[in-house]
C-alpha cells in the first residue's frame, strides 16, 4: 500500500472515530490499536501497554496531577470570589472598573489554578451576577469571563504548555517564561476592550435616560473607602505570594517543575486550611476526588494520544507528511499561517491536549527546518488554541458560562466572545511582528540560545 493511501486511510478512520461520539481517548486508542493489528507486526499488540508506559515515562508529566491538585484546592475554596471582590473594590473608581476587575481576577486566578474551566467557574459565579446587576449586557459580561478564563492555558503553570514541552522536546522553564509577556499583552488588550465597550454601553444608557427617564444600573456610581480596600488584602495576598513563591522556586534553581508543582499543591492545601478552614476530611475529599477524576481523564487522553502518535511514526505517516510539507517549499510565513489555520480548524472539534499530541510529529519538523524557534511557536500555538476554547461548536468555556449563567442565551454568549477571539488573533500578529514579546524574558532569565534561529532572522 502506498504511503499516500495509508495516510489517507489513517486520516479518514480517525475522523470517523472522532465524529462517532466516542470519548477522545477511546477514539484515538481504537484507531491506534486497529492500525497496529492490520499494518504492524502481530507482536505489536502484545506491547500496547509497554508502549504507552514508555511514552508516558516522563518526569515532566508527573507535574500535571500535582498542578491539577493545586488548581482544585484553590478552585474549591472561596479564593476565586475573594480575588474577584478585591479586584472590584480596588478598581471601583476606574471607568469600566468592574469589567476590568474581572479580567485581572481571571488572569491572577488562571495563573494560580492553571485551568481555564476552573477560572471561568470560580470568577464567573461571582463576577457575572455582579456585572449584570450593575447593568452590563449579558453578552459582554459572559464574554469577559469566557475570554479571561482562556488565560489559564497561557499563563504558567499551564498543563497545555507542559504537554507541548514534552511533545516538542523543549525546556519547560523557558516555555513558562515565554508565556508571561504574551499573557500580559492579552490582559492589556482585554482591558482596553472592556473599557471601550463599557464607555459605549454607558453612553447608550445615558442617552436612554435623557430620552425616556429610565435609569440603568450602569449609571450608578459606587465608591469604597480605604479601609474597605485594605480589609480585602489579607485573603488575597497569601495566594499572590504562593504564585510568586512557586515561580521563584522554579526559576531560582531551587526546584524542578515537578517539585515546584508538588510544592505549590502542598502550599495551596495549607493556605485553604488556614484561611478558609478547609481541613476536615469531608472538606478535603471533594478536592481529592476532583483531582483524581480530572487527572485520570487527562492522563488517559495523553496516553492514547501518545500511542496514536507512536503508530503514526512507526508507519512513517508523520515523517512522510512532514517531508511532503517541506517539499512544497512554501515561504516560512505561508507555512506558519497554514499551520496556525489548521490548528484553528482543529480547535473547532478537539481540545488543546489532543491537538498538540496529534499534530506535533507532523508540524514541528517543517517549522524547525524553516528556522522557527519552537518556544516562540509554542506560544503562538497556545494562543490560537485559546480561541478554540471560546468559539463554537466545541468552545468549552462557552458551555461553562452557560452552566453558571443558564439565563443568558447561548447566542448572546457567542456574540459576546467573538471580539475577544479577534483580540487573540491580533496578539498572534503582534508576536509575529515583534518576536521579542515571547523570547525576551526567557533569554534574559535563562540566557539566549545561540543555536536558536529567531522568526525574524534570514
Amino acid at each position: 500500500m502506498s504511503m499516500l493511501l495509508l495516510g489517507s486511510l489513517f486520516g479518514v478512520v480517525t475522523l470517523l472515530f472522532m465524529f462517532s461520539g466516542a470519548p477522545i481517548a477511546f477514539a484515538l486508542g481504537s484507531v491506534a490499536v486497529l492500525f497496529m493489528a492490520f499494518f504492524m507486526p502481530a507482536s505489536a499488540l502484545d506491547t500496547v501497554t509497554q508502549n504507552v508506559y514508555e511514552e508516558m515515562a516522563s518526569i515532566t508529566l508527573l507535574s500535571i496531577p500535582l498542578f491539577i491538585l493545586k488548581g482544585a484546592a484553590i478552585g474549591k475554596s472561596r479564593a476565586g470570589q475573594d480575588l474577584y471582590a478585591a479586584m472590584h473594590v480596588w478598581m471601583g473608581r476606574v471607568p469600566g472598573g468592574l469589567g476590568i476587575a474581572n479580567v485581572f481576577a481571571c488572569a491572577l486566578f488562571a495563573a494560580m489554578a492553571g485551568s481555564s474551566p476552573a477560572t471561568c467557574s470560580a470568577i464567573g459565579s461571582a463576577g457575572i451576577p455582579e456585572m449584570r446587576k450593575r447593568g452590563y449586557s449579558p453578552g459582554f459580561a459572559a464574554g469577559i469571563i469566557a475570554a479571561g478564563g482562556t488565560l489559564g492555558i497561557l499563563l504558567p503553570p499551564s498543563i497545555t504548555m507542559i504537554l507541548y514541552a514534552v511533545a516538542a522536546e523543549q525546556s519547560l522553564g523557558r516555555l513558562f517564561l515565554a508565556g508571561i509577556a504574551p499573557g500580559v499583552l492579552l490582559v492589556a488588550l482585554f482591558t482596553v476592550y472592556a473599557a471601550l465597550r463599557y464607555r459605549k454601553e454607558h453612553g447608550l444608557a445615558k442617552a436612554e435616560f435623557e430620552r425616556t427617564g429610565a435609569a440603568s444600573a450602569l449609571l450608578a456610581s459606587e465608591t469604597f473607602t480605604t479601609r474597605q480596600k485594605f480589609e480585602m488584602l489579607p485573603r488575597v495576598v497569601p495566594f499572590v505570594l504562593l504564585l510568586i513563591g512557586v515561580m521563584v522556586a522554579l526559576y531560582g534553581g531551587f526546584a524542578t517543575p515537578s517539585e515546584t508543582a508538588g510544592l505549590g499543591a502542598l502550599l495551596a492545601l495549607l493556605l485553604i486550611a488556614t484561611i478558609y478552614g478547609v481541613w476536615r476530611p469531608k472538606d478535603v475529599a471533594p478536592i481529592l476526588a476532583s483531582t483524581l477524576k480530572e487527572s485520570t481523564m487527562l492522563m488517559f487522553i495523553i496516553g492514547m494520544s501518545l500511542l496514536f502518535s507512536y503508530v503514526m511514526s512507526y508507519l512513517h505517516i508523520s515523517q512522510a507528511a512532514a517531508e511532503w510539507i517541506v517539499g512544497m517549499q512554501l515561504s516560512k510565513w505561508v507555512l506558519l499561517a497554514s499551520v496556525l489555520l489548521m490548528v484553528i480548524l482543529l480547535g473547532f472539534f478537539l481540545p488543546p491536549v489532543s491537538i498538540i499530541l496529534m499534530t506535533a510529529p507532523i508540524i514541528l519538523p517543517p517549522l524547525k527546518a524553516a528556522g522557527f524557534d519552537l518556544i516562540w511557536f509554542g506560544i503562538l500555538m497556545t494562543i490560537v488554541m485559546e480561541t478554540g476554547l471560546i468559539h463554537p461548536p466545541v468552545g468549552l468555556n462557552i458551555f461553562v458560562i452557560k452552566n453558571i449563567a443558564p439565563d443568558i442565551e447561548l447566542r448572546d454568549i457567542i456574540w459576546g466572545v467573538l471580539p475577544f477571539v479577534v483580540l487573540m488573533l491580533l496578539a498572534v500578529l503582534l508576536i509575529c511582528l515583534v518576536p521579542a514579546i515571547a523570547t525576551a524574558l526567557p533569554d534574559a532569565v535563562m540566557g539566549a540560545l545561540p543555536t536558536a534561529v529567531r522568526p525574524g532572522s534570514p
